[in-house]
């Protein structure tokens, strides 16, 4: 192994690192947002919002996120959505991860006791306050450590980007190849900064795990 050479090239991996922290960090987000309201649309009572979620989970659930991303950023100037690599990225990884959401957040919910909830009626809840102050709060523990399966998955799909030319880990090391032809090397870099990263992330989602089960 060419120990001169990581060293060499390092700044330049740390600098690709920062940007798969943003584009994780930008996806997760928006993955909650969709998942949240995808998992709202599939409870509701509304028959057309369920349609429409389920619609949303299948057809993000049933392609390729690659094809996703490919669609959204060589596709979308043939129908006017003209975006750069990067916003590409994170709306397309976005909307993917929100569909495994929606159904890790459903999952938690419906795992909830439906007694607790009749309970908190015959108390004089409305359905909207016993789902708030009952339901919600037992299933947003239950979820936190499946989100974070999801987000753990979301941080390394982020190489996925690399194939639309965003200069994170991925790319950067396929970019280094080109002029080193030392792949060992580049993609060792590349793979211990992503242990790092999501070893850094998966301690968080234990912490928030632990708080959260805390009596």
């Amino acid at each position: 192994m060419d120990i001169e050479l990581i060293l060499k090239v390092y700044p330049y991996f740390l600098e690709a690192a920062v940007v798969t922290i943003e584009l994780s960090v930008l996806t997760v987000l928006l993955g909650l947002i969709c998942g949240a309201l995808a998992a709202a649309a599939r409870m509701s009572r509304f028959r057309l919002l369920r349609i429409i979620g389920a619609v949303y989970v299948s057809v993000f659930r049933g392609t390729p996120a690659l094809i996703q991303l490919f669609l959204l950023y060589f596709g979308g100037p043939q129908i006017g959505i003209q975006l750069d690599a990067f916003e590409a990225g994170v709306i397309g990884l976005g909307l993917n991860i929100g569909a495994y959401m929606a159904e890790t957040m459903r999952g938690a919910i419906v795992s909830v006791d439906g007694g607790q909830t009749e309970a908190a009626r015959t108390l004089g809840l409305s359905r909207a306050q016993a789902f708030r102050k009952v339901t919600l709060p037992q299933a947003m523990r239950l979820m936190i450590r499946p989100l974070g399966v999801n987000i753990n998955a979301q941080i390394k799909g982020t190489a996925l980007v690399a194939a639309i030319s965003v200069v994170e880990l991925t790319y950067t090391a396929q970019r280094y190849i080109g002029s080193t032809y030392k792949p060992f090397e580049m993609f060792f870099l590349a793979g211990v900064l992503y242990i790092i990263i999501i070893t850094v992330t998966g301690k968080g989602i234990t912490y928030l795990d632990r708080k959260a089960r805390l009596p």
